[in-house]
C-alpha cells in the first residue's frame, strides 16, 4: 500500500501546471502569505519581549529562539502556495 501511495504521489507531482502565469500566481500568493506570517510572528515576539521586560541581550536570545520555527513556517507557506497554484484542479 505504501508503494502505491508513493507511486501516485510521483504521478501527481508530474502533472503540475508550471506556466509563467501559474508560477507568478504562486510567487504572489507566497509573498502575501509570508508577509502575513512574518507580521504575526513579529507581533508575538514583540509581545513576549515587552511582557517579560527583556534587555537587549534577552531580546536577541528570544529572536534566535524564534528564528528556526519562523523559517519553518515561511517554508511551509511557500510550499503550500506552490502546490495550490500549480494544482490542475485549481486552474
Amino acid at each position: 500500500m505504501g508503494g502505491a501511495a508513493r507511486h501516485f504521489r510521483i504521478i501527481a507531482m508530474q502533472q503540475r501546471i508550471k506556466t509563467f502565469k501559474s508560477l507568478t500566481r504562486a510567487a504572489s500568493a507566497a509573498s502575501f502569505l509570508s508577509v502575513q506570517a512574518f507580521i504575526c510572528i513579529g507581533t508575538i515576539y514583540w509581545a513576549v519581549a515587552e511582557t517579560l521586560y527583556l534587555s537587549r541581550t534577552g531580546a536577541l536570545v528570544l529572536g534566535a529562539l524564534f528564528a528556526l520555527p519562523s523559517a519553518y513556517v515561511l517554508l511551509m507557506v511557500v510550499r503550500m502556495a506552490f502546490e495550490a497554484e500549480t494544482d490542475p484542479a485549481n486552474q
